[in-house]
């Protein structure tokens, strides 16, 4: 395919022409930027916002890239936005053509242009706030680097890694609550191992209220996580077998708010280490010891036919940093199988818990 780039400025009437050229064989570069934009997006008002121009301006680029091509790239047939099958298998020819030709610019230019080379994670929220601020000063040292962070639960997160739309994934994974990627076509790195374990607040240890696994007469207060959520499976593993009486109090898909209103002494909630860690605060303690807790790895995956050097080199520095983590989980202690899992809440009387199918996600 040849490719020949305008300048941004539109050809103004009685500029010297291209002997033999025509207008539709010329292809502009912004336009690869345009669609890559979109298709990151999902949604053309918000790719204009950020290529700064006007949404008809910006659709009017889009359908003369697909007129150069001679194939429709989006279809407008849905809502949301979606791209067609031959938008999708162009997308991944469109990144790595813009990204050849920036780094040709680079490195064949008498100036060198001095740009940041761009990543894009997904990952929980929970790790965003607490491990991702770390981490980002050990791998992006001495380098020129930014990134666009996306936060959501894991069927989000991996439908985000296979779709394309991120570079990279990190989440916390379980033996006995498995993340199925295919391992012949994703590459994973295992970044370190902590613990989810039950927290309570200083006063509420005191006053006697946080005492695992509660009695019958006096059952323990519980923040809980939202059905489905992976933590909330997790919740689940421990507690079936090491049950306790409690009430069900509060209900959240997020760590960080369950860690709040543990701060605040409403109930006892399963948070990771981290979590309570980033905080800064001291007023949560861990009870129950390790019967009450989960061993987790927190682990890196990238689709390896994602070549762009950007994503090699730092994943590279990723795995230098985590070397010493590879292969040495907590997981291989735990025996339990995954067959025997129930799906409901294992929380005994007074308080019943009612039976709730598990949405998807986590």
């Amino acid at each position: 395919m040849r490719c020949f780039v305008l300048p941004e400025r539109e050809p103004q009437s009685g500029a010297a022409a291209v002997p033999g050229l025509k207008a539709r064989d010329v292809m502009e570069l912004r336009w690869l930027q345009d669609f890559l934009m979109v298709a990151e997006t999902g949604n053309f008002t918000r790719a204009a916002e950020r290529r700064s121009t006007s949404q008809a301006a910006f659709s009017r680029r889009i359908k003369s890239l697909e007129a150069w091509l001679g194939f429709d790239l989006i279809d407008r047939s849905v809502y949301p936005t979606q791209l067609t099958p031959q938008g999708e298998r162009f997308r991944e020819h469109a990144g790595e053509l813009l990204r050849q030709m920036l780094d040709s610019r680079v490195e064949l230019g008498g100036k060198p242009v001095r740009r940041h080379e761009h990543i894009r994670i997904a990952l929980p929220f929970a790790m965003a706030t607490a491990r991702l601020p770390h981490w980002w000063q050990l791998w992006s040292q001495e380098r020129r680097l930014s990134c666009s962070v996306v936060v959501g639960n894991i069927h989000d997160l991996v439908t985000s890694l296979v779709s394309n739309n991120v570079d990279l994934m990190i989440c916390y994974h379980n033996a006995q609550q498995p993340i199925h990627l295919d391992p012949d076509r994703y590459e994973r790195a295992i970044l370190g191992t902590e613990w989810l374990r039950p927290y309570a607040s200083q006063a509420l240890v005191a006053k006697g209220s946080a005492s695992l696994p509660g009695r019958t007469t006096h059952p323990v207060p519980l923040l809980m996580y939202s059905p489905g959520v992976y933590f909330a499976r997790l919740v689940d593993l421990i507690l079936e077998s090491t049950p306790v009486s409690g009430l069900r109090i509060i209900e959240s898909d997020m760590a960080d708010v369950l860690c709040e209103m543990a701060f605040a002494g409403r109930g006892i909630a399963w948070l990771p280490e981290s979590t309570v860690a980033a905080t800064g605060r001291k007023g949560l303690v861990a009870i129950g010891g390790d019967k009450w807790a989960l061993p987790l790895s927190m682990v890196a995956y990238r689709d390896r036919a994602n070549s762009q050097r950007s994503l090699n080199l730092f994943w590279s520095e990723l795995c230098r940093h985590s070397a010493g983590h590879a292969g040495s989980g907590h997981e291989k202690s735990v025996s339990r199988s995954p067959a025997k899992i129930p799906v409901k809440t294992p929380v005994r009387p007074p308080a019943k818990v009612p039976s709730r199918s598990p949405r998807s996600g986590g």
